[in-house]
């Protein structure tokens, strides 16, 4: 058996292990389209030799530029790498300027992009960069098409030199570098080795919950992202099926076709599917309403390994057979587990899809660490709601005396490309600095309790961790997005971009017709009644922590308008600046 230990020595693991029918699947043109496991091989080597016929080297750079999810993105990525050239994965949603520099940074030669929108973005800078040349995944008129570069053709001579590039590969060499998606300044390139990322899938592989070879997992967080990245490759390690969403629209069409057992997400989604499934339980009327609302409220109280005791169990067997199947249904019915990664995630979420038999598996990482240090999973009590798990096998953490979590491990980032400076400032030793807070008890469970950079002191000599207090807020129906701000203030305030859809339909209820954005954000009766969603969270604070005032902010927060990163993180000092004036009206009145 094959002894994984570059990265693209996972798919014949997977070949000789489980030789897959469909090892990734994408819809083409309404029909799921498939790859065996060796055929998936069969393509990487016939991309490899067509990038070697085009002049690509051993470290050279290949951009990689994809607005959904695809089977090419993997087939050139096991191509790039055994051929000892590096991946550099971008998000697509980022501007054109940030495109050119990460290109010219990275030095890439070649960017391969997605569909028309990319490349339409890509051939207003490519004459800035040293790009030879831009393949497409779609077929796009007037563009290269990546197909073209696939040889299929046996010639011994280049079937040599690829298996000789890939015996020389050493675990510890570069395998890509990931560009983070920063909240300020321009983003890092975080360098990571086919060791980086090899161990980390190795020892995250006992917390999959998961029967081995015969799985299935829907995939679309952007593959761009380390955990997605990663977690693709630990699903051809485990020799489960992946297939991948045409886009966040089709995803509920996408998983009743598919019917996974296990998918992954950003809790933003949790929170939009937990949102959507309640406005429908708010429509519902007599028994079967008071029927969902019951079901919820005990799925809330939810706490694993039975803790709650027989009565409780037995109300949630009810629960489960009357109310959280038809969950299940629209999730595919086969979803037993799901995995939040990214930001905190609310607990509530944690409670109420685990009630559901569907947990959410809460992890913790960041792209310098390739990204898993922590994930929850159901074996040996590992399982702690409000904590994001226990630390794997083989990495070490430690909380520095200022609360910040420290790491250690074959996980931890080479460092970042072309700035020693900046890898420096990140690391004691071989340890990593999070510029997280966090707690780690006796039985090495990590919980995080907020970013060190993000903490700000009052005027009257306070701290406030605005974390703990937006995740609190955002429980709320009405509240989006929620920025808590007061750094050197008299008191916290926060800003809000309210869940303009869930408003409308509470106007409704109450009679208000909204017609327009100033409608909402300056009705008397709607900012009462976020008030009073204010002062409930409140309770659970200190008195200078709690909210004393708040602002609406007039339109919906987006990685577009530059509110949020890619992964969809606050810019807290884009939001500042771009809401300067509702801030100064906090504080002037």
């Amino acid at each position: 058996m094959t002894e994984v230990t570059r990265i693209f020595d996972f798919p014949q693991y997977q070949l000789e292990k489980y030789n897959l029918k469909n090892a990734f699947s994408t819809k083409h043109n309404g029909v799921w389209e498939s790859l065996s496991s060796e055929e998936f091989i069969a393509h990487a080597n016939a991309l490899s030799r067509g990038l070697l016929k085009l002049g690509v080297k051993p470290n050279d750079k290949i951009a990689v530029i994809s607005s959904n999810n695809r089977t090419a993105w993997n087939v050139l990525d096991i191509a790039v790498l055994q051929i000892g050239a590096q991946n550099v994965p971008i998000y697509p949603t980022i501007s054109a300027d940030d495109f050119e520099y990460i290109i010219n940074h990275s030095e890439s030669t070649y960017c391969f992009v997605s569909d028309q929108e990319v490349v339409d973005k890509i051939n207003t800078i490519k004459d800035n960069t040293k790009l030879k040349g831009v393949y497409t995944f779609d077929e796009i008129p007037n563009e290269n098409y990546w197909k073209t570069l696939l040889d299929f053709d046996n010639d011994a001579k280049i079937d040599e030199e690829i298996k000789a590039i890939k015996d020389s590969i050493k675990p510890e060499e570069l395998a890509t570098i990931i560009y983070t998606s920063g909240t300020t300044g321009k983003p890092k390139g975080v360098m990571l080795s086919h060791k980086n990322l090899v161990s980390n899938v190795l020892d995250s592989t006992p917390r999959v919950p998961l029967e081995h070879g015969n799985s299935r997992a829907l995939s679309f967080l952007p593959v761009c992202h380390v955990f997605e990245r990663m977690i693709l490759y630990l699903y051809q390690y485990c020799g489960i099926e992946v297939y991948f969403a045409e886009s966040i629209d089709t995803m509920s069409d996408n998983l009743k076709e598919v019917k996974p057992e296990i998918m992954t997400a950003v809790p933003r989604l949790y929170e939009k599917v937990y949102d959507k499934i309640v406005a429908k339980g708010a429509e519902l009327t007599g028994i079967k309403k008071i029927l969902f609302f019951w079901a919820i409220n005990l799925g809330l109280k939810f706490e694993p390994y039975g803790k709650n005791g027989f009565w409780y169990e037995f109300q949630l067997k009810i629960a489960n057979k009357v109310i959280f199947n038809k969950w299940r249904e629209a999730l595919g019915g086969n979803m037993n587990t799901m995995v939040s990664g990214s930001a905190a995630l609310q607990p509530r979420l944690i409670r109420v899809f685990s009630a559901a038999k569907m947990p959410i598996l809460e992890g913790y990482g960041l792209t310098e660490t390739s990204p898993v240090i922590s994930v929850n999973c159901p074996f040996n009590g590992g399982i702690k709601i409000g904590t994001v798990g226990r630390v794997i096998d083989h990495v070490e953490v430690k909380i520095a005396d200022d609360g910040e979590i420290l790491v250690k491990g074959p996980n931890v980032m080479m460092g970042y490309y072309k700035d020693p400076e900046k890898t420096a400032e990140v690391m004691t030793g071989d340890y990593f600095h999070t510029g997280d807070i966090g707690e780690l008890d006796n039985d090495n469970f990590l919980t995080i309790t907020d970013r060190k950079k993000e903490m700000f002191k009052t005027s009257g000599g306070k701290y406030v961790a605005p974390a703990l207090l937006e995740n609190k807020f955002k429980q709320s129906r009405f509240i989006d997005q929620v920025m808590v701000i007061g750094e050197g203030k008299k008191m916290p305030a926060a800003l809000i971009q309210i869940n303009f859809e869930f408003v409308k339909e509470w106007g409704k209820r109450h009679n208000i017709e909204f017609e327009n954005i100033s409608d909402i954000i300056n009705n008397t009766k709607l900012l009462n009644r976020i008030q009073t969603e204010i002062d409930i969270a409140n309770r659970d604070f200190g008195k200078w922590e709690q909210i004393k005032k708040f602002r609406i902010t007039p339109d919906i927060w987006s990685i577009e308008a530059g509110h949020l990163t890619p992964t969809l993180k606050m810019r807290r000092k884009i939001i500042l600046e771009k809401y300067k004036d509702l801030i100064n009206s906090i504080y002037s009145s």
